[in-house]
């Protein structure tokens, strides 16, 4: 059976940087899905946090549409959603305890469309005639490859971002998250709330313009990462960063760390997504996620980085946006974060990476960022 994992479509971003809407690189993704056996939509496949699910349903349509046609006959799709879609499975996750107190949830939970939630039956729809089934929080994809989106690792992550610190917030309020033996649950009760609140911000959206704080973590990196390009108001809160993040972890909402440079994004992400599947115990080889948007690992990386501590070798195919914040250096294709990579996943193989678009110039994805 012939796997591919694609991760991180956000489609119906309102910024234009969902790449997948530009012809060029659609056409390189369908191109690639032609005779595959089985699709993952490793999470974040909708952009349901800028405004109304309906108008990221409009969006996404077509694209899964064109990707279900060119699969080959027989073939699935599988999607495990993520916290941008976590819209698809949270009323599957709500109704489970309606009636009493529910098994605990498993690490890959396997859900009907129709079951899910109205989100997840439109997409059904949309992709006609193929098989669609949710798998949540995970899927096992072989005996030794488990799959994931990775907003688990959130709660465990150094960068001081807002899911990052509310989520320190919930913990306070609902418990830690245990050490060792977590369940899905655990991370659910801690990070469920907050996605429940940022979709209902979107769904009451003006039409046309982004949910408040929809962007506010992009804004807030541009901002203090800016490589000395900042206005003078921004280098002085820039220089108090420090000081908000001293504040943040006296609290006991962290730890989070000041330091927002490209290694420390990389290694914050491995380590938060290494604690996850260590307290999960995920008895895999390979573990695929995304959430990050950063590819690997890849050649130049220091392949110890991605390894978890008397566990799995982890993987990220990276995402399907074109966020200039990350591209960088006089060629922004070769940053681990230029979009359009997949893993891919034959027989008893290890899980590869494949660049798809970058051939393709950057006028051809830019959006309206």
């Amino acid at each position: 059976m012939t796997t591919l994992v694609v991760s991180d479509l956000h489609l119906g971003a309102l910024t234009g940087s969902d790449v997948l809407r530009r012809p060029a690189a659609r056409e390189r993704l369908v191109e690639r899905v032609a005779g595959v056996d089985r699709l993952v939509l490793l999470g974040d496949v909708l952009e349901l946090r800028h405004g109304p699910a309906r108008d990221a349903l409009d969006a996404a349509r077509p694209v899964l549409a064109e990707l279900a046609e060119a699969l080959a006959p027989g073939a699935r799709i599988v999607i495990t959603p993520g916290n941008h879609d976590h819209g698809l499975i949270a009323p599957w996750l709500a109704a489970r305890g309606r009636r009493g107190v529910p098994p605990p949830l498993g690490l890959a939970e396997s859900v009907a469309p129709r079951r899910a939630s109205p989100l997840a039956a439109a997409l059904e729809r949309a992709v006609g005639p193929v098989p669609l089934v949710l798998s949540y929080p995970g899927v096992w994809l072989r005996d030794d490859v488990w799959a994931t989106h990775g907003h688990y690792l959130d709660v465990h992550a150094t960068l001081p971002t807002f899911e990052r610190l509310a989520a320190g917030v919930m913990a306070r309020l609902v418990g830690a998250i245990p050490e060792p033996d977590a369940v899905p649950d655990d991370y659910e009760a801690v990070l469920a709330p907050i996605y429940a609140w940022i979709d209902a911000v979107a769904e009451r959206a003006a039409p046309g313009r982004a949910a408040a704080g929809s962007g506010s973590a992009v804004q807030a990196y541009r901002m203090l990462s800016g490589g000395g390009r900042r206005p003078m108001a921004a280098r002085a809160l820039a220089s108090l960063f420090p000081l908000a993040v001293l504040g943040v972890n006296r609290l006991g909402l962290g730890p989070v760390s000041a330091d927002l440079r490209g290694p420390e994004l990389r290694r914050s992400a491995l380590r938060g997504m290494g604690e996850a599947v260590t307290r999960l115990g995920v008895t895999a080889r390979h573990v695929i996620f995304g959430h990050s948007h950063r590819m690997g690992p890849l050649p130049p990386d220091d392949a110890g980085e991605w390894r978890v501590p008397a566990g799995p070798l982890l993987h990220n195919g990276g995402s399907w946006m074109f966020e200039t914040h990350f591209l960088h250096g006089p060629d922004p294709r070769a940053s681990p974060y230029w979009p359009g990579g997949i893993v891919a996943l034959d027989g008893d193989g290890p899980p590869r990476i494949e660049r798809l678009l970058d051939g393709i110039a950057a006028a051809d994805l830019r959006g309206s960022e």
